[in-house]
């Protein structure tokens, strides 16, 4: 029983991680975390090229003519 307590002591977070992966996966819920995650990320771009308008217009011509 002193084992047990000392493994669930140690991995008590990758066990919880685990259960909530599980809960996610049966639930369907990850097509909504996708969602928000995808909007987080256009939310942050489009904040970073506003913020940086010049470096990032030199930036992109510069790509656009290397091609």
């Amino acid at each position: 029983m002193e084992d047990f307590k000392k493994i669930l002591g140690k991995y008590c977070g990758a066990i919880i991680g685990i259960i909530i992966a599980i809960i996610i996966l049966a639930t369907r819920l990850y097509d909504l975390i996708i969602g928000i995650l995808v909007i987080l990320a256009g939310a942050f771009i489009g904040n970073y090229v506003q913020a940086n308008k010049d470096e990032v217009k030199t930036k992109l011509k510069n790509w656009i003519d290397k091609m």
